[in-house]
């Protein structure tokens, strides 16, 4: 069963000519949170990716691909660009060359419409979407705040572990100095939770 890009719109399927093309197929990513930050920057209403769903290289930046391989792979935290084709102004229909056409067109001038200011701050507004170049920084910022913490998550429980066996070997220096008690090493015990 041959691969179709997920992108609305687009007719790329992985075939010879796509290959020839040079045209590569990426499959949506494992992690959640990555593939929810695709599946938000293809806008398709209601979309959920399955197993097998692709999205062509066509809608990738230049710089989202590591070509240093035998094979192009996406840079980690690629996200797909905003569709290309659905954002393009329609072009202007070619003009007609009857007589008739050309009389009506002449008879009825082109008047700009310019849209009041009302509807210009509307449509700024209620932009739904998100912008995949924010999110893509947000998530890219997000891992590295991960990253972070655990580092510092690690260097604690490094540092406690130290801790912990500094006052072990404390204890037992005690213990054979006959310098503990046992209720003073009770209390040790229970208040440190290691038990000799």
């Amino acid at each position: 069963m041959p691969d179709f890009c997920a992108v609305v719109g687009c007719s790329n399927g992985r075939n010879a000519k796509t290959k020839q093309q040079g045209i590569t197929f990426h499959r949506f990513p494992k992690d959640k949170v990555k593939r929810q930050a695709w599946t938000v920057a293809l806008r398709r209403r209601d979309f959920e990716p399955h197993a097998r769903s692709v999205v062509c290289s066509c809608h990738f930046k230049p710089e989202d691909f590591d070509m240093t391989g035998q094979t192009t792979r996406l840079r980690e935290g690629a996200i797909p660009s905003f569709p290309n084709h659905l954002s393009k102004v329609p072009s202007r229909p070619t003009p007609r060359s009857s007589r008739t056409s050309q009389k009506a067109a002449a008879e009825c001038p082109d008047v700009p419409v310019q849209l009041s200011e009302d509807l210009q701050k509307s449509n700024l507004d209620h932009q739904y979407a998100l912008d995949p170049v924010k999110v893509k920084k947000k998530l890219t910022e997000a891992q590295e705040k991960v990253e972070e913490l655990q580092r510092d998550l690690r260097n604690a429980k490094d540092r406690e572990r130290r801790n912990k066996k500094t006052v072990k070997s404390l204890q037992e220096d005690l213990k054979h100095k006959n310098v503990l008690t046992k209720e003073l090493q009770q209390k040790l015990d229970f208040n440190s939770g290691i038990c000799l």
